[in-house]
C-alpha cells in the first residue's frame, strides 16, 4: 500500500521544513519564482474557463492542475513554507533558527511575487494585444476581481478587514492540507488525489491566497481596474499574508505536530476499573 501513516508523514513535514531552511538562496529563489509563475498561469486558466463557459465550478475543478504540477516539480509557495519551515524550529532541529525561517519566508515571498508578476504582465499583453486595444472579456474579468476584492472589503471598514483575514486563514488551512495530503502517499496518483479536493475548495469558495493575488491584482491594475497599489497592499495582500500564516501554521502544522509527533501520554485506567467481564447468570 502507498499510504503513509500520520506519524511518518509528520516526520516528513519536519524534514521538509528543515531542508527549506537550509536551501541555498539561488535554489530557493528559482523554485519560488517558478511556483509563483505556474500558479499564476493556473489562475489565468481557471478565469478563462469561467468566462468562456459561464461555469465557475468548472474553473475551480481544473485550477488544482497548476498547484499539483508545481508541487510535483519541487517548487515552493509561501503558503507551504509558512506551515513547514516553523516545524523544524519547534522540533529543535540542529542549526535551525528563527532567523533562518524568516530568511526562507522572505526569499520565497520575493520569488513568488516575481514569478506571478511576470505572468501578470504576459497575460496583460495577451488580453490587450500588446496594450493596443481594450482588454477582452478575460481581461475585464481580472480587472473586476481586483476591484471587488480590494475596494469591496474597504467599503465595509473593520468588518471587511476581518472578513479578508478570515478568508486568508481558511485558504491556507486548505492549501496546506493539500501540501500535507501529498505526503500521505508514495504514488503520484495518490498525491494528486490527495491534493485536488482542498485546492479546488479554496478556489471555488473565494478564499484569499497571497500568491494567486500577486497575479490577480497587479494584472488588474495593468488592465484598468479602479484601485491603487496601496489599495491592493492594505486591503488585500498584507492581511492575506498574515491570514495565510495563521491558517496554515495553526490548523495544519501545529495540530498535526502536536498530536502525531509530540503525542501526549496515554491515559492510565482508574484504580477502580474492573477488567473482568461480567457474565449474567441465567434465571432458574
Amino acid at each position: 500500500m502507498d499510504y503513509v501513516a500520520p506519524k511518518d508523514f509528520v516526520t516528513k513535514m519536519i524534514d521538509a521544513g528543515e531542508a527549506k531552511v537550509f536551501m541555498s538562496t539561488r535554489d530557493t529563489l528559482i523554485r519560488s519564482f517558478m511556483a509563483g509563475a505556474i500558479l499564476a498561469l493556473a489562475a489565468a486558466f481557471a478565469i478563462t474557463i469561467t468566462v468562456q463557459t459561464g461555469q465557475p465550478l468548472l474553473g475551480a475543478v481544473l485550477f488544482p492542475v497548476g498547484f499539483i504540477l508545481l508541487y510535483l516539480m519541487g517548487f515552493d509557495l509561501l503558503t507551504g513554507v509558512f506551515t513547514l519551515a516553523p516545524l523544524a524550529l519547534i522540533d529543535r532541529r540542529r542549526g535551525v533558527t528563527l532567523g533562518g525561517v524568516l530568511r526562507n519566508w522572505g526569499l520565497v515571498f520575493t520569488g513568488n511575487f516575481a514569478g506571478a508578476m511576470l505572468v501578470a504582465l504576459m497575460m496583460a499583453v495577451i488580453v490587450t494585444f500588446g496594450f493596443s486595444q481594450a482588454p477582452d472579456a478575460v481581461g475585464e474579468k481580472i480587472g473586476h476581481i481586483g476591484e471587488g476584492r480590494t475596494m469591496g472589503y474597504a467599503a465595509h471598514g473593520a468588518a471587511g478587514m476581518l472578513t479578508l483575514f478570515i478568508r486568508g486563514v481558511l485558504c491556507n488551512w486548505m492549501v496546506s492540507t493539500g501540501v500535507v495530503a501529498a505526503m500521505m502517499s508514495t504514488s503520484v496518483s495518490g498525491k494528486v488525489i490527495g491534493m485536488w479536493m482542498p485546492i479546488m475548495l479554496f478556489f471555488y469558495m473565494g478564499f484569499e491566497h497571497s500568491i494567486v493575488n500577486m497575479f490577480l491584482f497587479p494584472s488588474g491594475i495593468m488592465l484598468g481596474g479602479q484601485f491603487s497599489i496601496m489599495d491592493y497592499l492594505v486591503w488585500n495582500e498584507i492581511p492575506t499574508v498574515i491570514g495565510n500564516l495563521v491558517g496554515g501554521l495553526s490548523f495544519v502544522g501545529l495540530t498535526l505536530y502536536a498530536t502525531h509527533s509530540r503525542t501526549a501520554p496515554r491515559r492510565q485506567p482508574f484504580a477502580g476499573d474492573r477488567s473482568e467481564k461480567i457474565i449474567p447468570v441465567a434465571a432458574e
